[in-house]
């Protein structure tokens, strides 16, 4: 039989970075959830927690974590159907997601709100690159994801949200002054480009699908989506954006395609732990819903 004292513990301690604000949502000591956790880690025989800064869970610990977030949605289904079980209200659970950014700036975050208001949960979102948010499923460290991946991880499953439409796009006055001879591999190994972080790929994919080659680009990091925006309006770069973004400024000239008429299509998958629950299939919905409002067909 599992300590979920023990359990709760080392989830408390996840999620809050911290041994210290570990004890203060749980109203213990925080030598209390230290020496639950040392038992925990005697049990299994190995690491749970890295003890660093924030603390941060091993592969075994993350597996053991995803463990309390199902049994957690268990016990509010339960609640929710028996409310003399729920002695001070049926409790509100963490439900762990992860997400691509420019989901998140334009669809998403409406979908997550509203589903968010009429339910007891806390969303806690993690925004990654949508083709390495099934790690995040995969590792245990999530519940859901929006994914670029269509395959299902390991006990998960896989639903079509649609395609996110990005244009390449850059101010007038960045297009004269590096693209007045065209866009191609000179010119673009010349101009500078805006990146997510190291992990985004669109703007490499759409000069290799533009150029048929591999072209070195000049870039700067920007992990935001409406400093994206901002930034190629001001004429800092150029960058692949999502149309749902940049539509207004298409449409009053002050952002323009770098080659018209090339739009680089992004398909989006839902993938979610195959876990019984009726929160999690709420969620689903949701997010279905606006997706399916929202993106163009897969």
């Amino acid at each position: 039989m599992l300590d979920y004292a023990a359990l709760s513990a080392l989830a408390a301690v996840v999620r809050e970075g911290s041994f210290e604000r570990a004890a203060l949502a749980l109203h213990v000591t925080p030598s209390a959830v230290s020496q639950r956790i040392r038992l925990l880690e005697e049990r299994m025989g190995c690491a749970l927690v890295v003890r660093d800064q924030p603390c941060r869970a091993t592969d075994t610990g993350r597996r053991l974590c995803q463990h309390v977030d199902r049994v957690r949605l268990l016990e509010q289904e339960v609640q929710g159907a028996l409310p003399g079980l729920a002695t001070k209200g049926i409790p509100r659970v963490v439900l762990p997601i992860a997400v691509n950014a420019d989901s998140l700036a334009t669809w998403l975050a409406p979908a997550l709100a509203a589903f968010a208001a009429n339910a007891p949960v806390l969303m806690e979102v993690a925004v990654d690159d949508q083709d390495h948010t099934t790690e995040w499923l995969r590792s245990g460290r999530v519940l859901a994801a929006v994914t670029g991946t269509a395959r299902p991880a390991a006990g998960c499953n896989s639903r079509a949200l649609g395609t996110m439409r990005y244009l390449a796009a850059a101010s007038p006055a960045f297009v004269a002054r590096y693209f007045a001879g065209g866009v191609g591999p000179v010119s673009l190994a010349q101009a500078p480009s805006l990146v997510f972080d190291t992990k985004d790929a669109l703007q490499a994919r759409w000069v290799r699908r533009h150029c048929h080659k591999h072209v070195e680009l000049p870039r700067h990091t920007l992990p935001s989506a409406q400093a994206f925006v901002t930034a190629a309006v001001a004429g800092m770069g150029w960058g692949l954006q999502p149309l749902a973004l940049i539509a207004s400024h298409l449409a009053d000239g002050s952002l323009v395609e770098l080659v018209r008429k090339t739009p680089l299509d992004v398909p989006l998958y839902w993938q979610q732990a195959r876990a019984a629950s009726p929160l999690l299939d709420g969620l689903t919905r949701s997010v279905s819903r606006a997706a399916s409002a929202a993106l163009l067909p897969v």
